[in-house]
């Protein structure tokens, strides 16, 4: 099984903003030419907007209530007093408005976390927020440098964070790079052999590795996520709202939404093309055959993406048989040219998840 496999944030984000509504003017124009005169006698007939005689006025309409938006509560993982986050559609403009947030450059975080300040690789943000997530966002840290001959399987599995950005996600125990002190879970791969890697996909990444001739010795260029709490941002740094007092960790400030969006057991899911939404958390069917294919991508590409898992799941769903699943599969995610094989095993794992066979 491929080593050098990859494992993202998605990562993963989608309708919240606000939009601009432009004021038409074309009513406002008034013709220059003369209303007809009539006479003193003549009645004029009424117009069809005209209420009828004995009708009741119709109220005008009120102003459009805006749907409040979500607001999620952020720190930076190695130390900073804490911000609120809102309106993002998808991962890239989450880190956008951290990095408003926290007045530093959107290019400076890795990853973000759930719930835990560590570089905890099962917390990791994908497509999917919780309501009552704490979002910790790991920036980077130093760089180092690694030479490594390569192997048939290098050990490595590789994700990325929706924005740019791939990092390492799993290492096997005993494989060239568990040996590497320098390679650590967390890790931005940041180039090959001299190659940047700043831009690609996790999928890409893994192909550079499997495309090294075996025993071939090449460098590789890592950035570790920042040491939580070695260096603390200055309480100056984040620039939440002052009419929004700062939350305690636990509490994301959306508890008014409680109500309105259901048993607080939904999620924002963040979607590449078209608005995020509220939806409901993952059967345990999703769950289970997610995970299946997730396993599957590690096995043959050397990668993880639960956020792609995901998505070939709900492509699964409808589908009566397997040239139909491939079609979409192909229409869909063309860009990662799976093998055949691939796809026939998700085919029958999600079959298999279905049918409660796993």
């Amino acid at each position: 099984m491929p080593l050098f496999k990859r494992g993202q944030k998605s990562t993963k984000q989608e309708a919240l903003t606000d939009t601009e509504q432009g004021v038409d003017k074309t009513n406002n124009h008034h013709s220059n030419s003369e209303m007809p005169q009539t006479s003193p006698n003549h009645q004029a007939r009424p117009s069809p907007a005209d209420p009828l005689p004995g009708a009741m006025a119709q109220p005008a309409p009120g102003p459009v209530k805006q749907q409040q938006q979500l607001v999620f509560l952020c720190q930076l993982a190695h130390g900073s007093p804490t911000g609120r986050i809102a309106g993002f559609t998808n991962v890239r403009q989450l880190y956008e408005k951290i990095s408003d947030a926290f007045d530093m450059p959107a290019t400076e975080i890795l990853f973000c976390t759930l719930n835990v300040y560590k570089v905890d690789m099962a917390r990791l943000l994908g497509g999917q927020i919780g309501l009552e997530d704490f979002i910790y966002a790991h920036i980077k840290g130093s760089e180092k440098n690694g030479n490594i001959k390569s192997e048939p399987s290098l050990g490595l599995t590789i994700t990325d964070n929706g924005a740019g950005y791939a990092f390492i996600k799993r290492i096997k125990e005993d494989s060239i790079m568990a040996k590497m002190d320098e390679c650590l879970v967390g890790d931005h791969i940041e180039s090959i052999n001299g190659k940047s890697m700043i831009g690609a996909r996790h999928f890409e990444v893994a192909r550079a590795f499997k495309e090294l001739p075996v025993g071939f010795s090449f460098t590789m260029v890592l950035v570790e996520p920042r040491k939580a709490f070695t260096k603390i941002q200055p309480r100056s740094a984040a620039k939440a709202a002052p009419a929004s007092p700062l939350v305690t960790p636990g509490s994301t400030g959306n508890d008014a939404l409680k109500g309105k969006v259901g048993s607080g057991k939904e999620t924002l899911r963040l979607r590449a093309k078209g608005p995020a939404e509220i939806a409901p958390v993952p059967t345990e069917f999703e769950e289970k055959a997610a995970g299946k294919v997730d396993d599957l991508l590690e096995s043959y590409m050397g990668i993880r993406d639960l956020e792609l898992a995901n998505e070939l799941v709900e492509l699964f769903k409808g589908k009566t048989d397997f040239p139909a699943f491939t079609s979409g599969v192909t229409e869909a995610l063309g860009e990662f040219d799976f093998p055949e094989t691939f796809v026939f095993d998700v085919w029958g794992a999600i079959s298999d998840a279905k049918s409660g066979r796993i």
